[in-house]
């Protein structure tokens, strides 16, 4: 599918940029160069003609996000999080693309539930609502379980979802290809490789089971944090193109008029979306990854409720110390340790000058420590950062994209409900707390049990391994013997010695 037919969908879109008027909302929110805007203008106009029409009482952006499709929706659902990126108004227009977006029937639901799961909706429920949100994948019904009474929520994917996805999917390969033959420089930020990973996000987004478990195992992980709500799926009344939850009642996170007068205390809940972001990702390794304002609610109690868990992050427990670490750096402000992670990890490549990346790193920090949050501009901040990259050969790290992107959305998301939040002052103590109890002797010793475990695994196989190793030796050209058997006594003392340790420790622990 990926060819020059893409061509006619890429100019389509930028039609409809022009024609919906967003072309130019969109080169002013970004404060683009004269250059590109004129450019853009250039290209745009002659087709304005061929651009989708989109529905005219909807504000320009939305209006031509909405007409593109289900992916274009998505990267409108990122930028909605970032008033200091894209500006309060434009900002603002795009929430709409979080829960507000155009429903399909009724009827067309309970028909799709029905043939997934083969059961009548009149002797499933007693009560089955018009949608309550309607977004770029799925919309949400509102029903009562005959059997017992309990609310739940009903959430049921949009017909066709899954082709609109790949047609757009298609063209954005397209796109990624022309920006690598055209800008050779542009490789190193992978774009084919992010849009791979994007793919496979969304691939997994449009199976239902996957979110049902993705639901499952982020309740089991967070089942004992203070304030924090993960609604229960009702598995026998889940499948690929449908998902039942238990009820969330509250506020959205995105009214915040709401929230003010419900009394909730706007800064805390700032903070504690904060923090509980990042004790997912640094403790379990496992995050909601599309935490903007339409998946986020506030119980009457003040819990935060999370829902929609198409989108989940995993990192490793390497990369998380790794992250751990760079954001430690910034809080204490040691730059220099921050650029050697960097080095450490593999992030930047080992010809470039330590020194140079680390008073770089300080340009970057610096601004930001000791100045009101509403006075820092996160666009002039984000474009310096894509410079320093550039300049020492950073390459797009796809294991670290959703990492990255929700941090973005979250800290807009505590931005929203407090524009003066010190995002490093609240980070601080889930750092600190992550690092004394993974940096630390304590996690060593974590270490080599682990390590110990794996090898008594392998006890069974060592006497093949070594009698391979010592063949392998044997029929080497031109053999040294004092070095071979030296080898060869090191690793049968190695060996044994792991595997006693091994045994031991798994015997113990």
């Amino acid at each position: 599918m990926r060819g020059p037919h893409n061509i006619w969908r890429l100019v389509r879109t930028g039609a409809t940029l022009e024609r919906t008027g967003a072309m130019h909302a969109v080169l002013e929110a970004f404060n683009a160069p004269p250059r590109l805007r004129v450019a853009a203008r250039v290209l745009g106009w002659p087709f304005k003609w061929l651009g989708l029409k989109g529905d005219p009482k909807l504000p320009p952006a939305t209006r031509a996000l909405t007409a593109l499709g289900p992916a274009y929706i998505k990267f409108g659902q990122i930028l909605s999080t970032r008033p200091d990126i894209v500006g309060a108004e434009l900002a603002r227009q795009l929430q709409y693309l979080q829960d507000k977006l155009p429903p399909f029937p009724k009827d067309i639901a309970k028909r799709t539930f029905e043939e997934e799961l083969e059961l009548p909706v009149d002797q499933v429920f007693s009560e089955f609502s018009e949608p309550v949100a309607a977004a770029s994948i799925a919309q949400v019904h509102r029903a009562r379980l005959m059997e017992n009474g309990q609310e739940v929520a009903v959430k049921v994917l949009r017909p066709g979802i899954e082709r609109a996805f790949r047609k757009d999917i298609d063209a954005f390969y397209f796109a990624a290809g022309i920006i690598e033959a055209m800008s050779p420089s542009s490789r190193r930020l992978r774009p084919r490789d992010v849009i791979a990973h994007f793919e496979g996000v969304v691939m997994g987004e449009l199976d239902l089971r996957l979110e049902s478990a993705a639901a499952s195992e982020f309740r089991a992980n967070t089942e004992k944090d203070a304030g924090f709500c993960v609604p229960e799926p009702v598995w026998y009344l889940s499948g690929r193109r449908v998902m039942t939850l238990g009820w969330a009642e509250g506020i959205s996170f995105g009214d915040l008029d709401a929230l003010a007068a419900a009394g909730h205390d706007m800064r805390a809940l700032s903070e504690r979306v904060l923090q509980l972001f990042l004790s997912h990702a640094l403790r379990d390794g496992y995050f909601h990854a599309d935490l903007h304002q339409g998946n986020l609610k506030v119980a009457p109690n003040g819990d935060i409720i999370a829902y929609d868990f198409g989108i989940m992050g995993r990192i490793d427990d390497y990369t998380r110390r790794v992250y751990a670490e760079i954001l430690m750096g910034f809080i204490r402000r040691d730059y220099r340790r921050v650029a050697e992670v960097h080095f450490e990890a593999g992030y930047v490549p080992r010809d470039r000058d330590i020194d140079d990346f680390a008073r770089a790193l300080r340009a970057v920090g610096e601004p930001i420590f000791g100045m009101d949050a509403s006075r820092i501009s996160m666009a002039r901040l984000l474009a310096y950062l894509f410079e320093v990259t550039e300049r020492f050969g950073m390459q797009t790290r796809t294991e670290l994209i959703l990492l990255q992107r929700t941090m973005v959305v979250v800290e807009g998301v505590a931005r929203s409900l407090n524009p003066h939040i010190n995002i490093w002052e609240v980070a601080q103590p889930i750092v600190e707390s992550y690092i004394r109890e993974n940096l630390g002797p304590r996690a060593a010793i974590r270490d080599l049990l682990r390590t110990a475990r794996v090898v008594a695994r392998f006890g069974p196989r060592l006497p093949q391994l070594t009698e391979a190793a010592l063949t392998r030796q044997a029929e080497a050209p031109r053999p040294q013997p004092q070095t071979s058997r030296w080898h060869s006594a090191t690793l049968l003392l190695t060996g044994a010695g792991l595997t006693s340790l091994g045994f031991l420790l798994a015997g113990l622990f």
